[in-house]
């Protein structure tokens, strides 16, 4: 399959994707100078049993013409104490590893990256990794630490980390306090009959996105800084 075609193959699948998560309340979703490859969000936590309950937490995903075949980055944008978040906001999690299997970190093909996962898994994956973190492989040691060992001051941390949060909340929005039970998962089935699709549907002609293969981080005034290196989890 061209390049052209698995451009435009990408930017459909994540065209459908916005469409379908804009219909959320947990997460807020704007695009970097209009490009379908690089998606801004307000990731909300609204789980009483969280520490971070009530977090407005900015970060930013990024795609390249290969998704939904290699998985997209994601960095949060504002520092999170947490034993599975690096200083820089990116995470250590298996479901944004490249796919197939990995013998040297133990995980499995499943427990990666697929084709058949989305950005709302990702997110789902995130969230819940807030809500239970995995301290036995720490990407912040002595948070894991604190988490194991002194509870009370984890929480306490991480209430300060949500009241910060806060201020990074739109103008006008309202932050949920409860949510709806989210649906039944979708069936793997439909998702592998649109990748089953022949080549002249998928066929959008892909766009020249010209720099925009270059990912840009952005302070908290949304400025552009200069660009990421590439994602090493």
């Amino acid at each position: 399959m061209s390049s052209s075609r698995i451009g435009g193959g990408a930017k459909h699948r994540l065209m459908s994707e916005m469409q379908e998560l804009s219909r959320e309340k947990w997460v807020n979703i704007d695009l970097v100078n209009d490009n379908i490859l690089r998606w801004r969000l307000g990731l909300m936590v609204v789980n009483p049993d969280s520490a971070f309950n009530g977090g407005y937490f900015k970060a930013e995903m990024t795609f390249t013409d290969e998704y939904p075949y290699q998985p997209p980055t994601f960095r949060f944008q504002i520092p999170i104490y947490h034993p599975n978040i690096y200083p820089d906001g990116k995470l250590c999690i298996s479901i944004l590893h490249t796919p197939g299997e990995d013998l040297t970190s133990g995980e499995a093909a499943s427990e990666r990256w697929s084709p058949l996962q989305g950005v709302e898994s990702v997110l789902r994956s995130v969230l819940l990794l807030l809500d239970s973190p995995e301290i036995n492989s720490p990407a912040n040691v002595d948070a894991g630490v604190m988490y194991r060992d002194d509870r009370a001051s984890y929480n306490k941390r991480a209430k300060e980390i949500v009241e910060k949060s806060k201020n990074d909340i739109p103008a006008g929005f309202i932050l949920p306090t409860t949510l709806e039970p989210p649906p039944p998962p979708k069936s793997t089935d439909d998702d592998a009959a649109f990748w089953a699709e022949s080549d002249e549907e998928l066929d959008f002609g892909g766009s020249d996105t010209g720099d925009d293969d270059e990912v840009a981080e952005f302070d908290e005034d949304g400025e552009e800084e200069g660009v990421s290196d590439d994602d090493d989890n």
